[in-house]
């Protein structure tokens, strides 16, 4: 929202109201081509389900622009909204890692 992540589910829809919204569809080039973040998920199998995908990649991506070479600690605690019941976010955290050495 207006550039920053932020929880949806703790958004009420009248804060929203005037800003920019980004999702995950908005991250890839307006060709589909996809952004590094979503190819690194894609081939580090940072998805399962699918279902917290697109809430790890915009997370993800607003980490990697303000810190684009994060440890992995700093990667925890950056996704650490996130919850993911598929995963014990190895592949999460390396996907993170491969798009941070792209940038």
């Amino acid at each position: 929202m207006d550039g920053e992540a932020v929880r949806a589910c703790l958004v009420f829809a009248v804060q929203a109201d005037g800003t920019c919204i980004t999702t995950v569809e908005g991250i890839a080039s307006p060709d589909g081509t996809l952004a590094p973040i979503q190819e690194a998920f894609r081939k580090h199998h940072g998805l399962q389900c699918g279902f917290c995908t697109p809430g790890f990649i915009v997370t993800a991506t607003a980490l990697l622009r303000d810190n684009p070479d994060p440890t992995d600690e700093e990667i925890r605690d950056g996704i650490s909204g996130s919850i993911c019941r598929c995963t014990g976010y190895q592949g999460i955290v390396a996907a993170i890692r491969a798009a941070s050495a792209t940038t």
